[in-house]
């Protein structure tokens, strides 16, 4: 059963786990508000079991289980003109996954991106985080777009990143487990 001790737990070991020279105090020693914790929500709307639904302007991700319900995560979302509605579906899943900007980001913001240029390894710097799940869409592949962990906790809530979906790595690391690779994921 899902509970507030399991991500009490798997935040304290993902904070362990990440409590490295490379963080700033402030990410090993962010409390993620209660409000923010993943709960198991009744959802009016009949979505299958086993979807993923991103709310932008709720900052929430639910992740559908049978019977009208959902677990809801918060997430933080793209900038404005940065997120990217759509319907897709999950190709790929990593753990620690590396990473590499896109040329657009590159182009948008070159001070920030373009040392990584040739990409950057899994690890707890990694922008991100712990696990990664990898959007797909038919006759395209992969978009690059991504629902991931972050270094950044406190980031959550908030529309900050360049179109991606984040979670507090412990949030990630439990919904990478429950999701499978061919999953729809639907970005309201």
């Amino acid at each position: 059963m899902l509970t507030r001790r399991h991500f009490i737990q798997t935040g304290a070991a993902t904070a362990a786990i990440t409590a490295t020279p490379v963080f700033s105090q402030d990410a090993a020693t962010h409390v993620v508000p209660e409000e923010y914790m993943p709960r198991i929500v009744n959802i009016s709307n009949d979505f299958a079991p086993g979807e993923i639904h991103v709310d932008p302007g709720a900052f929430a991700l639910y992740w559908t289980l049978p019977e009208g319900q959902a677990i809801r995560y918060t997430v933080g979302i793209g900038r404005a003109g940065l997120y990217e509605r759509g319907d897709f579906t999950i190709g790929a899943k990593k753990e620690w996954p590396s990473w590499t900007p896109t040329p657009d980001m590159i182009e948008r913001n070159p001070g920030a991106y373009a040392r990584f240029e040739d990409g950057m390894p899994g690890g707890p710097s990694n922008p991100l985080g712990a696990r990664a799940l990898y959007l797909f869409s038919p006759g395209i592949g992969d978009t690059f777009l991504r629902i991931h962990g972050t270094p950044q906790p406190w980031t959550i809530a908030s529309a900050v990143s360049n179109g991606c979906v984040r979670l507090v790595n412990s949030h990630i690391g439990h919904l990478y487990e429950q999701v499978p690779i061919g999953a729809r994921a639907v970005l309201h």
